[in-house]
C-alpha cells in the first residue's frame, strides 16, 4: 500500500493567508498532497492547505483557494472616508 499523503513545499508557508472560499484568515501551516479516496481500489489525490485561524483551530481548503493577506495599516481618517490622514 502506498503512502496516503506527502508534504508539498509552498511559498506562503508560515505566512498570513486568506481562504477565498470562506473568507477566513490565518497562517498557512502545511500543504499536503493527500489521497482523499474512501476506497482501496481507487486513489484520488488532492493538494490541501492546512490553515490555522486566530482561535488556533486548523481547517483545510484547496490550495487554489489560498491567497496572501497583505496587512496595510490605516489611520482613523482613511478608515472613515477612504483618504490618507
Amino acid at each position: 500500500m502506498s503512502e496516503q499523503y506527502e508534504y508539498v513545499p509552498h511559498r506562503l508557508l508560515r505566512r498570513r493567508v486568506r481562504d477565498i472560499a470562506s473568507g477566513v484568515e490565518g497562517v498557512l501551516m502545511a500543504v499536503i498532497n493527500e489521497n482523499v479516496s474512501d476506497t482501496a481500489d481507487y486513489e484520488r489525490w488532492m493538494e490541501l492547505a492546512y490553515i490555522r485561524n486566530a482561535s488556533g483551530r486548523e481547517f483545510t481548503t484547496a490550495v487554489a483557494n489560498v491567497q496572501p493577506v497583505y496587512d496595510q495599516p490605516q489611520t482613523a481618517g482613511s478608515r472613515r472616508d477612504g483618504r490618507s490622514a
